[in-house]
């Protein structure tokens, strides 16, 4: 019995096999034939009705039994031997025509009575022939492989965040350091054009106070000159008193001359002192811990850039209450902190 079973499976896997391995570009046979009587018209309803046969797994055919394995067989050697016909097929029959017409027409009833009788068959086979345990895993891995990829989607969102936090940050940082800057600009170009006109003030200071020594100098021995030599004491008089008038006025010269050149360098020393306070006050605030340090170094950086600053080009005079201020500010944090420890104790 189980020699009949092998022998009816190998003989319906030859039977199928063969079908599916049919080229079915013989078919056609025009150079044999002639365009009057190639079988052209018959390889579509061939490759209709072996594609059914190509749905059949060879492999899983010992899974039916030996009734739907000699139908598959019948079905199988059936197609097979009209496609052999046409491939045997020769003009020297009678009537080639209507046998020509006659096998094109079996291919095309082929089909219907194929697909009728195979059907549950190809249906079951095709079942089999897909692995659900394989199907499992391959949505199981491609489950995981999402969730592998878009834990690390929301990785790399996490670190473009901080770095763009970061980035963030340091535009502020950099936008208060230059806003500052731009302050101290202000400050650089006032102390840039002092500078100027104080060396201006300078070169004026200088040539007035030589001109002063020149005049002090020729007046020794401006009564030697003739037009000018006083002949009595009212003459004297006159040349004493125009010689103490224009020293007066060239020595007053002098002085303002000198008051403008120090004036000048009094304020490019001053702006100075208040460009470099803007500098430095962002990095001392920096540095500074709690708010009440931060106010102290505002304070500091504020008296620096708008209290008076000796420079010794100019008088001025600091009494007690310039500290007052900064003083105050001082021990205000401390008498805070102070205030609040005695209220929790």
């Amino acid at each position: 019995m189980s020699e009949t079973i092998e022998s009816r499976l190998e003989q319906a896997v030859k039977s199928v096999a063969r079908l599916q391995e049919f080229d079915t570009s013989q078919l056609p046979r025009r150079e044999a034939l002639g365009s009057a009587l190639s079988f052209e018209d018959a390889v579509a309803p061939a490759q209709r009705a072996m594609a059914l046969f190509q749905q059949i797994s060879l492999d899983h055919l010992r899974d039916l039994p030996d009734q739907q394995l000699h139908e598959i067989q019948n079905q199988a050697d059936s197609l097979f031997n009209i496609l052999k016909s046409i491939l045997e097929f020769t003009t020297d029959q009678p009537s080639p025509h209507e046998t020509r017409k006659q096998y094109i027409e079996s291919l095309k009833s082929h089909y219907d009575q194929t697909f009728n009788a195979l059907h549950p068959k190809i249906s079951y086979l095709s079942t089999r022939q897909r692995d659900f345990a394989g199907l499992e895993r391959e949505a199981r891995a491609a489950m995981q492989s999402v969730e592998d990829q878009s834990r690390t989607l929301v990785d790399q969102l996490s670190g473009d965040r901080a770095e763009a936090q970061r980035i963030l940050d340091e535009v502020r940082k950099v936008a208060a350091e230059q806003g500052v800057s731009q302050q101290a600009i202000y400050f650089r170009e006032e102390a840039d054009d002092h500078s100027q006109k104080a060396e201006h003030w300078q070169r004026y200071t200088v040539l007035t106070a030589v001109g002063l020594g020149a005049f002090a100098a020729c007046s020794i021995f401006i009564h030697k000159i003739p037009f000018i030599t006083p002949t009595n004491t009212y003459e004297a008089i006159q040349v004493g008193l125009s010689k103490v008038l224009v020293f007066g006025v060239i020595a007053y010269m002098l002085v303002l001359c000198a008051r403008n050149f120090l004036s000048h360098k009094h304020n490019a020393i001053v702006n100075k002192h208040r460009q470099n306070a803007l500098l430095t006050f962002k990095a001392l605030s920096d540095a500074a811990k709690g708010e009440g340090a931060r106010d102290i170094v505002l304070t500091h950086a504020a008296a620096c850039i708008f209290n008076q600053q000796d420079t010794g080009y100019t008088r001025s005079s600091h009494g007690a209450a310039d500290g007052a201020p900064a003083t105050l500010i001082e021990v205000l944090p401390k008498l805070s902190s102070a205030n609040v420890h005695g209220s929790g104790s």
